[in-house]
């Protein structure tokens, strides 16, 4: 195999390196129990490497295409993309994933990869029911093959994990990781079942950076517990360069850490130096287009997403109508998110009511009558229909029962009174502003 143009030693790592793992992790997600709704073909899988390398990452891990006939492809097709960027973006390195297996690893160097993600289960569980190697075989069946890879194929990058390392003593970690060091780029520590905690990652962290100080670290956090972010923070803090994450947080079980979430949670830290090269103003729309992809809307705990500044209780309505700091604490508009977001329901009160019918409806209404309209709102929006939206129905009592009219507005005007929530969501997500924008508030359509 010819060796490529840009090799990984001509590369100066960022102080964040994101392995975005997308493609791989996220494609053994629980979503995929409904194949037909939830499947990335390859137009999906070219369309997130593409957002992945203009937002500024710089490590894509994929499938081995040992895996099947159609991953072989899709590796492939991925990789075109790849060089097709590396004029405007620079060089991104695809990664495989690979077990420890001689065929694994000829069919990722044959396809063209840039570096392997080589695993092996390491803890007690994965020893006795897994794949049944003792450490003593794990290392007998490790060791010859990457020095072979090593010695024949200089240029890959080469990363070994001890599969479960969070349930693995760090003796019997030690014991494989002193012999395979040497060999490698960067040593995993994956929490693959999700038991770690903050003050588990940071002892971890503390022993291997003694350890192996020669050595980047890499990791993995799944979410079983809810900790997949707070662990990924401890180890970035704590010296680790290399984090693998996912859009979304998708992944097997709970998922893993959401790359748009520790970015931002790194930017309210002050962890600057650690966000460079990154497209932060793209954050939202590139977690709209994967949700898109998923047919779904961006999950609610999300940090950067829209839910994250929607409305629905009449107190905080009028609070953020004056003023959107009074319950929007974070900079989002730095990532993205340029809208806030006012729910018309039951808990609206006469505020944003009035806000409603005046400002974006163009009604001819003053705050004595909004009270009275709002009371006679909140009383039938109860017993809404599924075809009705609550914005038909305000309107139709302002109209009908309380004989309000609308002002008459210059057709120019019209359309410039408020954000539409869904156009934002229509862009690309490379077209983001490059100075920050105060956030409108807008009403979802009627």
């Amino acid at each position: 195999m010819a060796q490529p143009t840009f090799q990984f030693k001509d590369y100066q790592p960022r102080q964040l390196e994101i392995i975005d793992t997308t493609l791989r992790e996220g494609s053994q997600s629980s979503l995929l129990h409904d194949r037909y709704k939830y499947f990335f073909n390859q137009t999906d899988k070219q369309e997130i490497a593409r957002a992945l390398i203009v937002y500024g990452v710089k490590f894509l891990e994929l499938f081995s295409p040992v895996v099947s006939p159609q991953e072989k492809d899709d590796f492939a097709a991925v990789k075109a993309v790849r060089d097709s960027l590396i004029a405007q973006k620079g060089y991104t390195f695809l990664l495989a994933h690979v077990r420890t297996h001689p065929d694994d690893v000829a069919a990722a160097i044959e396809a063209g990869c840039d570096g392997l993600n080589f695993y092996f289960g390491t803890s007690d569980v994965s020893r006795s029911f897994n794949h049944g190697n003792s450490l003593e075989k794990i290392v007998e069946r490790a060791l010859p093959l990457l020095e072979d890879v090593r010695r024949n194929y200089p240029h890959l990058i080469l990363r070994f994990s001890g599969e479960d390392a969070f349930r693995t003593r760090p003796e019997d970690l030690f014991f494989v990781y002193d012999r395979l060091a040497p060999l490698v780029d960067r040593i995993g520590t994956p929490d693959t079942v999700g038991v770690a905690t903050p003050a588990a990652v940071a002892e971890r962290m503390a022993l291997l950076r003694e350890r192996y100080p020669q050595l980047d670290l890499e990791g993995h956090f799944h979410d079983d517990r809810g900790y997949a972010l707070l662990n990924a923070l401890t180890a970035v803090t704590h010296g680790m360069r290399y984090l693998n994450t996912t859009l979304l947080g998708i992944g097997e079980r709970s998922g893993i850490t959401s790359m748009t979430a520790l970015l931002f949670n790194l930017y309210i830290d002050r962890e600057y130096d650690r966000l460079e090269g990154y497209h932060l103003r793209g954050s939202y729309p590139i977690n709209v287009m994967l949700a898109d992809k998923l047919r779904k809307l961006v999950p609610s705990k999300e940090p950067v997403s829209l839910t994250n500044r929607t409305h629905a209780a009449g107190v905080h309505q009028k609070a953020v109508l004056n003023n959107p700091l009074a319950y929007e604490a974070h900079p989002l508009d730095l990532f993205g998110v340029t809208e806030s977001e006012i729910l018309l329901g039951p808990l609206s009160g006469w505020n944003v009511v009035h806000y409603y019918l005046k400002e974006i409806k163009g009604f001819n209404i003053g705050e004595g009558m909004a009270k009275k309209v709002a009371a006679a709102f909140k009383e039938r929006v109860y017993h809404l229909q599924p075809s009705e939206s609550p914005g038909e129905m305000l309107e139709a009592l302002a109209e009908n029962e309380f004989g309000l009219h609308r002002i008459a507005m210059p057709a120019r005007f019209k359309d410039s009174i408020v954000q539409v929530m869904s156009a934002s969501e229509r862009e690309s997500p490379f077209a983001t502003p490059t100075a920050p924008i105060e956030p409108s508030r807008s009403i979802p359509p009627a």
